[in-house]
């Protein structure tokens, strides 16, 4: 695992398996778990759709995926009960599928982007990824009591005549982003597994909300070095490993 074809991969995973968990808590929080899986798929067909029109795969996953982020709260206004999520979803799978399906080109990378090409990631995807992280832990920090008063106390910037939506637009895009960015290196599904599943079980373990955080990073973080280890071991895909891993972990540990 240390020797150059397989350190920049793990040193990439292992920044988002910290990020991913950490985002998690905040989209439980607001009951926006679904959100994640959406923003992959869009991620997913944005890359692909950029592919396709010679752009850079990343950056059309990237831009996609933050235009969903952002256009998610006029839509949420309108849809209730996750309506939007779904849609998001459904449309980035429609998308990615039916460009897989008749461009030879996005074939290839379709099956890569929902299967994870984490042992493909090189030194520039983890500067990416190195640089989203560096952006996401600060943005968290600053944006984190104004998303806990609004989920806990919703009236309170209302009373005092404070905007909340340049935090909630600010989340939604950070999200969106680190989604995208996690989407081309760890594939749809074991990016939404690191987000979803250690901080379910820090939900129900914790004692507070700060020790709910720290939980769910040492699991996510511990969780992804456990099946980077064991995917190499058996030679298998990563991502169905951890997949595989987190449901057996929430299984044992709920």
């Amino acid at each position: 695992m240390w020797s150059e074809l397989f350190l920049v991969p793990f040193l990439t995973g292992l920044l988002l398996a910290i990020v991913l968990p950490l985002l998690g808590c905040y989209l439980r929080l607001r009951d926006e778990w679904l959100a994640a899986l959406a923003y992959a798929h869009v991620a997913a067909g944005g890359a692909l759709a950029a592919l396709v029109a010679g752009l850079p795969p990343v950056a059309g996953g990237m831009l996609a995926a933050a235009v969903a982020g952002a256009g998610k709260r006029f839509a949420a206004a309108r849809l209730t009960g996750g309506a939007s999520y779904a849609l998001l979803m459904l449309a980035g799978w429609s998308v990615a599928v039916l460009l897989a399906a008749n461009q030879p080109m996005a074939e290839r990378l379709a099956q890569a982007l929902f299967d994870g090409q984490l042992y493909f990631a090189d030194g520039r995807q983890l500067a990416l990824v190195a640089g989203g992280a560096l952006l996401a832990l600060p943005l968290l920090r600053v944006l984190s009591g104004r998303l806990l008063l609004a989920r806990l106390y919703p009236d309170l910037f209302r009373l005092r005549g404070l905007p909340l939506w340049p935090v909630q637009l600010g989340f939604d895009l950070l999200a969106a982003v680190l989604l995208a960015l996690a989407t081309m290196s760890l594939g749809v599904m074991a990016a939404f597994a690191l987000l979803f599943v250690p901080p379910w079980l820090a939900f129900r373990r914790g004692r507070s909300w700060r020790h709910s955080l720290w939980w769910a990073v040492l699991g996510g973080g511990l969780a992804y070095a456990g099946a980077f280890a064991l995917a190499l071991l058996v030679d298998q895909p990563f991502g169905p490993v951890l997949a595989l891993l987190l449901v057996v972990l929430g299984v044992a540990f709920a």
